[in-house]
């Protein structure tokens, strides 16, 4: 769901088939581990997002008996299409390509799929009015030596003013996390682990279509829908998993890709439970409240991006990078303003609340030309309940306790678990789905 383009905008304008190897490991020029790896057991992967998919993608390829279970009505996770809105199709969830140096920015190029460079421009709304530019630089974030305290608590230590409060929420709201939450030396420690590239793509078509193809095409018919996986009991040699119909399954490895919220929230029970710091590492990685509200408009009379607004701090031109354009303008809306907008409680009540703030950006401009919305709560999701994870204040190395395998059964993927920077993303999920396997493999 990120855009980390709202966030360079930010911190920079201111100043007055199966394909074996993997592709990443192709990219890489780097011997794949699983060559000539074979395995005749049962692998069962929970959640059929990105990280799942990928995992029974690679899992196909190397000949596994595996099976995923899903708990919702169709597959992809925090991916999804939006189709008979705007002239366009419509990404529900992720929707930038984040770099091309991935597993995904090689599936791009060898499927040929369309993308093209997000460089929109920005406005802020500062001081009640619109300016391209801010009288004092936002790029406090990034170097050495910072300190363990909230994104809000920093701006406040470095000068940055109430004027400043749904600018800095901005920024912190492209991490998927409240200014208040959002730990400026975990962040930043975990961001210099990025590899994949610093520009922003979007897909000409969409995000979920590409996965959908080059990924779930191979895998669809060992998904199973609908299936809430509410226990795992590893006591034994084998593995079995137990839905809320009652029905059980059993594995001798199991790859659990949900939601560090599910995880959190205790969904799932453990049998035996899982140890007490990988419990605890869960409970130290944030996920907060997150939503895309898309508004079409009779005409365009908004900009490429607007940022800092209080009630949405990200507003973007739906149409950029598409092949036709079309006046519909997405709110990016996390954390605290998120759960506000939640708690109005009707889509209605969301979107007449967003309608009031652009019609005082722009002057009654956005009511006027207003023709029909599309929430997409991803908070009150049972089965995702928020955004994508981030970096909280005093989070240690708690993804990588997380991350870590249980007794060689039970193996743990995801965005969340990815431990090289690139949380937040579908490449990083799809990251975790071939380490696991890998993990996996080398369990044996």
């Amino acid at each position: 769901m990120n855009k980390r383009h709202f966030l360079k905008q930010s911190a920079l304008l201111s100043l007055g088939g199966i394909v074996s190897p993997p592709f990443f490991l192709a990219s890489c020029k780097k011997k794949d581990p699983l060559e000539g790896a074979s395995y005749g057991g049962k692998v069962l992967i929970v959640g059929a997002g990105a990280a799942g998919l990928y995992a029974g993608y690679i899992l196909k390829s190397k000949g596994v008996d595996f099976e995923i279970l899903e708990a919702s009505s169709g597959y992809g996770g925090r991916l999804g299409k939006l189709t008979n809105f705007a002239k366009f199709p419509i990404d529900l969830g992720a929707q930038w390509l984040h770099g091309k140096k991935s597993t995904v920015g090689d599936l791009v190029s060898s499927s040929n799929t369309k993308i093209t460079l997000d460089n929109s421009d920005s406005k802020y709304w500062y001081n009640n009015k619109l300016v391209s530019q801010l009288p004092q630089s936002v790029n406090i974030f990034e170097g050495n030596n910072l300190p363990d305290i909230s994104y809000k608590d920093y701006a406040i230590q470095k000068g940055l003013g109430n004027d400043y409060k749904y600018i800095v929420e901005n920024i912190a709201g492209d991490q998927g996390a409240s200014a208040s939450k959002l730990s400026v030396y975990y962040n930043n420690l975990e961001e210099n682990n990025w590899s994949s590239g610093d520009d922003d793509f979007k897909f000409q078509e969409t995000f979920y279509d590409l996965i959908d193809s080059q990924i779930a095409s191979a895998v669809k018919s060992k998904i199973q829908l609908n299936t809430i996986v509410k226990k795992i009991d590893y006591t034994l040699s084998k593995i079995i998993i137990t839905d809320s119909n009652s029905k059980t399954y059993t594995a001798d490895k199991v790859i659990i890709t949900v939601p560090i919220t599910i995880l959190q929230s205790n969904d799932i029970q453990f049998v035996p439970s899982l140890p007490a710091d990988k419990i605890t590492s869960f409970s130290k990685i944030g996920m907060g409240p997150g939503m895309k509200v898309f508004m079409k408009f009779s005409s365009k009379f908004f900009d490429q991006n607007i940022i800092g607004g209080a009630i949405c701090a990200a507003y973007a031109d739906e149409s950029v990078g598409k092949s036709v354009s079309d006046n519909v303008l997405l709110a990016f809306v996390m954390g605290d303003q998120a759960d506000y907008l939640t708690s109005l409680g009707t889509d209605k009540a969301i979107t007449t609340a967003l309608l009031n703030e652009l019609d005082t950006i722009y002057n009654g401009k956005a009511s006027a030309a207003f023709i029909a919305a599309h929430v997409q709560n991803y908070t009150t999701n049972p089965f995702i309940k928020g955004a994508y994870s981030y970096s909280t204040i005093g989070m240690g190395d708690a993804r990588k306790i997380a991350a870590q395998s249980v007794d060689k059964k039970l193996f743990f993927g995801g965005e969340a678990m990815n431990i090289n920077g690139h949380h937040q993303t579908v490449h990083g999920a799809v990251e975790t789905g071939y380490r696991e396997v890998v993990n996996i493999f080398n369990s044996l």
